[in-house]
């Protein structure tokens, strides 16, 4: 009975580790689907910039960004890759050892026929059983053809269940290889692409430099504008926040405070493309640029949304711009660079509720941009840390 169990265990334990190597493949090819998804983000912003050649600080950071994720992708792609050429080798490895296990078991199967006196009791099994000496005898030599019948059906059992083995393991093995066919060709695409992409980041790059003190002088009003409007953002916060918190305010303050690097983005679509702190310039290695928030590159008329539940505390209005401050307990979210609000102070909001569409800056080739910050009573938090990764 032992050997009859085995086979059914094999089978079980190749099939385990192939499924296993499946759902590898399926969590790649996931987040090879979202990747390509980021990259036609990234080319439809692209194509909302200016339709010239000219090489802008835009297209560079789209061009940047870019390149990022397809180096994530072509990274992805290997891991892929690798995992296939890992079940290939073990799906190889089961297989010989299938048929070699097949060609024993034929080879233990024709010499018990030989050495045993299988045809003189084929031939006349009912004399075999009558010539016993006694009744002792008879019902001995009736369980020694069983057992013998029974070890012959169980070893034919064997033979039949690792040619069914060697059947799945051959579908399995041409599965697996055209997956890694399919594979290495996307890795071919998107490796030429990068490598499209960082020529023409390098052109890019050279010609930009040519116009360092234009791009500086507009680097420095661009400043200006921030900082003027971050003055306004942090006196409203700095007369906003207080200590005495209701009850339901201290809920609410406690749910944002929980949710900490699972916040929902602040817009559907996009991108960081300016991080918390202190920078270096994309393109000038000398000149650094100080964030109090994230921005996020986003296409052209989407909306801003709220991260959590709050109530609009302020709107205001810089040049023809709109920043809104909500409040979340003593957590405050600043959503800067808005054209058209959708909200008025007072408001109750809910957890991705829109709350005005994000402008574009045609003097910065048509780029949309959101500038979002986190208030933690009177302290500047980084976004990036609370928000989804």
């Amino acid at each position: 009975m032992r050997l009859r169990l085995y086979i059914p265990v094999f089978l079980l334990l190749t099939v385990c580790v192939s499924v296993l190597a499946d759902d590898d493949i399926k969590d790649l090819q996931k987040q090879q689907k979202k990747l390509e998804q980021q990259l036609q983000q990234t080319s439809e912003m692209l194509s909302q910039t200016k339709k010239d050649e000219k090489a802008t600080v835009t297209k560079l950071n789209l061009l940047n960004q870019d390149i990022k994720t397809r180096k994530k992708l072509i990274k992805n792609i290997n891991k892929e890759i690798s995992v296939l050429d890992t079940d290939i080798r073990n799906l190889n490895t089961q297989q010989k050892q299938n048929s070699n296990e097949i060609a024993r078991l034929k080879q233990d199967y024709a010499r018990l026929v030989r050495q045993t006196h299988y045809a003189d009791l084929h031939a006349s099994p009912l004399l075999f059983l009558c010539s016993s000496d006694n009744f002792q005898q008879l019902v001995r030599r009736i369980r020694y053809m069983k057992r013998f019948a029974d070890y012959r059906k169980q070893q034919v059992a064997r033979i039949e269940d690792l040619q069914t083995q060697i059947v799945i393991q051959s579908n399995l093995l041409n599965s697996r290889r055209m997956e890694r066919s399919s594979a290495l060709q996307s890795q071919k695409r998107e490796q030429d692409k990068l490598n499209r992409d960082e020529r023409k980041q390098r052109t890019m790059l050279g010609d930009l430099k040519k116009k360092e003190k234009e791009l500086i002088a507009q680097q420095k009003k661009q400043q200006k504008k921030a900082d003027e409007l971050q003055r306004k953002i942090d006196q409203l916060i700095q007369q906003q926040a207080k200590s005495d918190l209701t009850k339901e305010q201290k809920l609410i303050a406690g749910g944002f405070e929980a949710n900490k690097s699972r916040l929902p983005w602040p817009v559907e679509k996009g991108f960081i493309s300016g991080y918390f702190g202190t920078h270096q310039h994309p393109v000038y290695e000398h000149v650094t640029v100080n964030n109090k928030g994230i921005y996020i590159q986003t296409p052209a008329d989407s909306y801003a949304r709220t991260v959590f539940d709050g109530e609009v505390t302020s709107c205001i209005l810089l040049g023809n711009t709109y920043a809104v401050i909500v409040q979340h307990g003593n957590y405050r979210t600043v959503y800067s660079n808005l054209k058209k609000l959708l909200v008025k102070q007072g408001d109750q909001l809910k957890t991705k509720q829109n709350i005005g569409i994000i402008a574009s800056d045609p003097a910065q080739d048509n780029k949309t941009e959101l500038f979002f910050q986190i208030y933690k009573d009177r302290t500047l938090l980084n976004p990036s840390l609370w928000i989804a990764k």
